[in-house]
């Protein structure tokens, strides 16, 4: 699972612009959750082949007590607890402060890696001004210049270093042969917690406990009618006695985690709240982590023919990008709708990782391009000549040929539409890339 960096210190001293420098964008806000919006942003983040998550947090007070500073602090105390390694922002230009102290002092006692980021000292590696951070008692000061780039990476392979074993342990492949890693995910209160328990409890899922990672994450491996699944937990599992009973939490962390983990994402929505902004964040991560996606509709059994028509307009709307993922209603209360829900899921899975030949590919967009040719741009028009599979879950199909710049995105979702249907893929993103070869006779004349 991806580790955590939480990015921590008090106002202004560039804890936003190392944000943006490490997730590689300017507004980095993967999930902008309701009610975080002021004090937590969360994004992806790579060195090399090893992913992270970023969290951001508010300029830190940590003996708060009244108003929006103590709900910063809160915050950010929650996204401390959330990270596996915490990065501490000072301000070389401003130098030390009483507030500095006090956030060292909190950190200390929060049983956490600390790495201790000196920002702005662009061109100051060396400098005395470094020293004083040494009071701080957070081992060696790292300098940095979140504006400029400098010492960012050697900032990060320190803060990665204890991971290499883990990302290798814990990625997102599957790990054993055809067992379905499902992660269940949604806002509070959609239900998760009473369909994990309706799984659990039923006689023909035979569960039993697995080892969590470093992090507390729960897996809880079951077996129904001979297929095996891996449940990743986002709601919260614990033991009590032989039984798991779920707790209905929201951690936004273990959410992302559970997600860039899982081969499928159940994406429970509830009928009675519509779909709303945050399933909307959340769907958007399923789809940019590239995994294949289920959309169960709880509760369906508790609104009227109104209200039915309403919720699939607002789905429609807001999980337009999802036109892909089959969609189930369900009661998970009255175990309504888990039989198709279970076959659809397993779907999403096996298209997930269809195999897909080199000929049967190349015969595909040979036909498309009989049925319809792609547009003439400029003096070319674009030729395909052949395609193979380029990876699994997703599917990647890379399309190789001549001017294939120009081919535009309408068509590439022709091209999809045509593949989708011959492999029957449901449930999963597609991914199409393009390769052009270099045209010889460019270079005639050298």
């Amino acid at each position: 699972m991806k580790p955590v960096i939480a990015l921590v210190g008090r106002p202004n001293v560039g804890k936003s612009t190392l944000f943006n420098r490490l997730t590689k964008t300017r507004d980095a806000i993967v999930a902008d959750f309701a009610g975080l919006t002021r004090d937590r942003h969360y994004g992806d983040g790579r060195l090399g082949d090893r992913d992270f998550i970023v969290v951001d947090t508010g300029g830190f007070e940590p003996d708060s007590t009244t108003g929006i500073v103590k709900e910063m602090a809160k915050q950010t105390r929650q996204a401390v607890a959330e990270a596996d390694v915490v990065v501490f922002v000072v301000d070389i230009r401003l130098g030390l402060s009483a507030q500095d102290q006090d956030i060292a002092r909190y950190l200390r006692t929060a049983n956490k890696r600390i790495l201790l980021a000196v920002n702005k000292a662009e061109g100051m590696s060396d400098s005395p001004l470094l020293g004083e951070f040494h009071e701080l008692g957070l081992g060696e000061p790292h300098p940095i210049s979140s504006a400029h780039g400098q010492g960012i990476r050697s900032l990060l392979e320190a803060a990665l270093e204890p991971f290499d074993k883990t990302e290798e342990e814990f990625g997102a492949g599957p790990q054993e042969d055809g067992v379905i890693r499902l992660a269940v995910a949604g806002r509070p209160n959609v239900g998760k917690s009473t369909l994990i328990n309706t799984w659990l409890g039923e006689e023909r899922l035979v569960a039993f406990d697995m080892p969590g990672t470093t992090r507390d994450a729960i897996a809880v491996d079951f077996e129904r009618h001979g297929q095996k699944f891996k449940l990743i937990d986002t709601a919260g599992l614990r033991r009590k006695g032989k039984v798991f009973e779920a707790i209905e939490k929201f951690s936004v962390v273990k959410t992302l985690q559970a997600i860039s983990d899982a081969n499928v994402v159940l994406l429970l929505v509830d009928a009675t709240q519509g779909v709303s902004e945050q399933d909307a964040h959340i769907a958007g991560y399923v789809l940019d982590s590239g995994r294949a996606v289920v959309i169960a509709v709880n509760k369906w059994d508790a609104i009227d023919s109104y209200q039915r028509e309403q919720l699939q307009r607002s789905i429609e709307q807001r999980l337009a990008f999802l036109k892909f993922a089959p969609i189930l209603n369900i009661s998970a209360l009255k175990r309504q709708g888990l039989g198709p829900l279970w076959d659809a899921l397993a779907s999403a899975y096996s298209s997930a990782f269809k195999k897909m030949t080199t000929p049967v590919l190349t015969r595909l967009i040979q036909e498309a391009t009989q049925h319809q040719t792609p547009k003439r741009i400029g003096a070319f028009r674009p030729k395909m000549r052949y395609a193979h599979q380029g990876g699994m879950n997703p599917p990647i199909v890379v399309i190789h040929g001549n001017s294939l710049e120009g081919i535009t995105d309408v068509y590439k979702r022709y091209l999809e539409g045509r593949i989708r249907d011959h492999y029957k893929l449901v449930g999963t993103p597609l991914k199409i890339e393009l390769r052009s070869s270099k045209n010889p006779f460019d270079e005639k004349g050298d």
